[in-house]
């Protein structure tokens, strides 16, 4: 956006690893929905209270406009590399979980964003959408599906690199194998950065009016350094996960969707299941899971000190007391700790009841650093979510958390510069307005906005079947 905005000026991305988004931005280490309410359950645990579900569809219309803009304008090239038309779907088992899945469609189904949603109850219907669900299915009780034709796939990796070409067009220097070990605020206002190059391992200093740290499990760890009072008593619990894949094409043709579901008993919301079509490079496969993880590293590709270099005194015990506070959670993480691949298995075969073991096989997903912040009521709570954090005088911002952040980072980048440029945001207004019109008229105030923003960013980005 400051590429658009003020492409004169100085502007520097300092990225780890070898290559860009290859932490959690790689296709293979998220899910790659275009997280937009559609079929994520953990975000209407109320059926009868679609706020939350309906702000994520609202944030993800705007980052269809914003990528839209882009392709219109020639900076982004290739929308299907990075988006595909894919169906959300739920599917949920048993009287209870049908009865939740029918109040949720009907309290959705009145809102212009979610009005397209089909619901049935019939085995036949269902198994039209999804076959793979229904085939071989041999459980005779209760089972209900909600189905959004107008979903996504989405490769962050691929749109993350495309996103960083158009930076560099407009002059931005990227500088790979480049680690930033610690932040200064200086007397002047300025920052200095302490960026080492893993190369060869030299240190330099980067003096900066303004920094943003998004550094996925890092994050915290670098907004401490900065010493901003603002993430004063936050830490983090790391989670991984791992999921099911497979290439076989007579499996992954025959499954056009992403289909989640309810889960389990006290597991976090970040577990819910699902079974899902991957678009990478051209090529169709398909994820099941997550099946959680536990390291002590922030990334992926981290160290096994990183979650200890994040405990300070005034965090420990809110630490420890989401430990306390969730034991339902602790249960279900030793669990899924000693789980065998034939207990994980039989989770894919309750979706897919003809899955063959030896189609399918297990990968390593990212790592996710989520958020424990101090609350008024208790020393710490466990959060679900992204959450921006700025320095009071606007001289600083981090992203913290986990998913939907990637889908509605354009909603997340927009809050950034109102709160950190707010002199400069009064005049990129226009221009902003520009690459995405639904600041300036809410595509979700009728039917008639939701169906045209739907229609036109489809054809711009190559979603219409």
């Amino acid at each position: 956006m400051i590429a658009k905005l003020q492409p004169e000026w100085s502007v520097s991305l300092f990225e780890r690893l070898d290559e860009l988004a290859d932490e959690s931005s790689n296709p293979w280490n998220n899910a790659g929905t275009g997280h937009s309410g559609l079929c994520e359950l953990n975000y209407m645990p109320d059926p009868a209270d679609p706020s939350k579900a309906a702000d994520i569809a609202r944030q993800f219309h705007l980052s269809r406009q914003f990528w839209a803009s882009l392709v219109k304008d020639g900076d982004l090239t290739e929308p299907g590399a990075f988006i595909n038309p894919t169906p959300h779907m739920d599917i949920v088992f048993g009287e209870r979980d049908v009865n939740y899945l029918r109040q949720r469609f009907h309290t959705l189904k009145g809102l212009p964003l979610f009005s397209a949603m089909e619901y049935s109850e019939d085995r036949e219907t269902i198994a039209s959408w999804s076959p793979l669900l229904m085939e071989g299915r041999v459980d005779t009780g209760p089972v209900a599906a909600t189905r959004y034709e107008a979903g996504t796939d989405v490769d962050f990796g691929a749109l993350t690199k495309a996103l960083v070409r158009t930076m560099t067009v407009s002059g931005a220097d990227v500088h790979l194998q480049h680690e930033v070990t610690a932040l200064k605020r200086n007397a002047d206002g300025l920052w200095t950065l302490k960026v080492r190059d893993r190369r060869n391992r030299r240190t330099v200093d980067v003096r900066s009016r303004f920094v943003f740290v998004g550094a996925g499990g890092y994050a915290l760890k670098l907004l401490q350094k900065a010493k901003i009072p603002e993430v004063r008593g936050y830490s983090v619990f790391p989670f991984g996960a791992q999921f099911f894949r497979t290439d076989n094409p007579d499996v992954v043709r025959r499954h056009d969707a992403k289909v989640y579901s309810q889960a389990d008993l006290g597991a976090p919301p970040m577990s819910v299941p699902h079974l899902d079509k991957r678009v990478v490079d051209g090529d169709s496969s398909l994820l099941f899971g997550p099946y959680a993880t536990f390291s002590t590293r922030l990334l992926k590709r981290g160290r096994l000190i990183d979650l200890f270099t994040t405990i300070r005194l005034n965090n420990i015990q809110g630490m420890l007391s989401v430990g306390i506070q969730n034991p339902s959670l602790v249960r279900y993480l030793v669990l899924q700790l000693v789980a065998s691949r034939k207990r994980k298995f039989k989770e894919l075969q309750r979706f897919y009841p003809e899955a063959v073991s030896a189609d399918w096989h297990l990968i390593q997903a990212g790592q996710r650093a989520q958020l424990i912040k101090p609350a008024e009521d208790r020393a710490g709570v466990l959060m679900f979510g992204t959450e921006l954090v700025t320095g009071s005088d606007g001289s600083i911002a981090g992203l913290l958390g986990a998913s939907p952040g990637a889908s509605t980072a354009p909603s997340i980048m927009l809050d950034l510069l109102a709160r950190c440029f707010p002199d400069d945001y009064r005049s990129w207004q226009p221009t902003l307005n520009s690459l995405v019109p639904a600041l300036e008229s809410p595509v979700d105030t009728d039917q008639i906005g939701v169906d045209q923003n739907l229609e036109v960013t489809g054809e711009i980005l190559g979603l219409t079947r």
